[in-house]
């Protein structure tokens, strides 16, 4: 068995911009297994917010072995080092078998699951017209995380009056500013708000009045964030560059179903290949939001389909 890594960069279709900064292209990790002949690939992106890099998480990667994917855990921490190797190993497992990862694992004949479009951070009037121009998206994913995003808010719903919206503070309020904002929230009918704390003093929900569900983002990472979400949040946000890949987030999906959250499944701002694993954790999920390769300029070949009936799983050419 043989491991490699390679930095790729891809250009997004705009300036990205959250709480916490812009950008304007993707950096990613593409990690190939080879077996016998047989390659398996995934990918990942590492994360500032969680202190990784490129650098850093090349180094993890590289200082494995020959591993299986039940050594993959006990090896390296949940992020996005094994997220990348753990998808690898299952797409290798997938070829080697000439079995699909979905039929592996055991799960229903997959289908497209809607997904959220991201409304970058920006002034309410780029803001509405970004929302008027994707205003035939069933769901559209607001970002903020300011003390001055009412009007933002209310220059969205001007611009989609039909969409569903769920919002994204990034960690960006204070409790107060949250309970200031939850009735306005409400009454433009968003339907959740992911992270409105820092995961640092997401104590400050416990107790909190909360008239719309609130998502743990930032807060969730794996199955040991569960026993601190509780009290604070109602859905748990499963993103594989937190869990450390597919392995762990199907488990994450069943404990956090079990201890009575809903489910939403994201991504960081990569290709389809990152996705693609993904769209199996979101099979039945209350929220999609796989939308990394609409904000891209350029993508993987074999590119995941995106429609009417949403993200549509991966062809066996892309991934699995």
């Amino acid at each position: 068995m043989q491991i490699s890594v390679q930095a790729e960069t891809f250009n997004l279709a705009q300036v990205f911009t959250i709480s916490r900064g812009s950008r304007t292209q993707a950096q990613v990790l593409t990690v190939r297994i080879t077996q016998n002949g047989v390659v398996g690939w995934g990918e990942c992106v590492p994360y500032a917010r969680y202190g990784e890099t490129i650098e850093t998480v090349s180094t993890q990667i590289k200082s494995l072995g020959a591993i299986k994917r039940a050594d993959l855990k006990a090896a390296l921490p949940a992020g996005a080092a094994r997220n990348a190797v753990d998808c690898a190993l299952w797409d290798l497992e997938a070829k080697i078998t000439g079995v699909r990862v979905s039929d592996i694992i055991g799960l229903d004949p997959l289908r497209p699951e809607i997904t959220a479009y991201t409304l970058s951070l920006d002034t309410p009037v780029s803001m509405e017209a970004q929302a008027r121009l994707n205003s035939f998206r069933p769901l559209l994913k607001i970002k903020l995380g300011t003390p001055d995003d009412m009007p933002r808010l209310e220059a969205v719903r001007r611009g989609a009056p039909q969409a569903r919206i769920i919002v994204d503070a990034n960690e960006g309020w204070s409790a107060e500013v949250y309970s200031d904002l939850a009735p306005h929230l409400v009454r433009l009918g968003v339907e959740l708000v992911e992270q409105p704390l820092p995961a640092a003093e997401d104590h400050a929900l416990l107790g909190l009045d909360r008239p719309l569900p609130v998502c743990a983002d930032e807060s969730c990472h794996d199955t040991s964030s569960l026993k601190d979400m509780k009290g604070k949040y109602d859905y748990a946000n499963i993103k594989l560059d937190k869990t450390g890949g597919l392995t762990e987030a199907l488990v994450l999906r069943d404990a956090a179903r079990e201890a009575g959250y809903g489910i939403m499944v994201g991504c960081m701002v990569g290709s389809s290949l990152a996705m693609a694993p993904a769209t199996l954790v979101a099979q039945g999920a209350a929220f999609t939001d796989l939308d990394g390769p609409l904000l891209l300029a350029e993508d993987r070949e074999h590119a995941l389909k995106f429609d009417a009936e949403g993200v549509h799983p991966p062809v066996q050419a892309l991934w699995g």
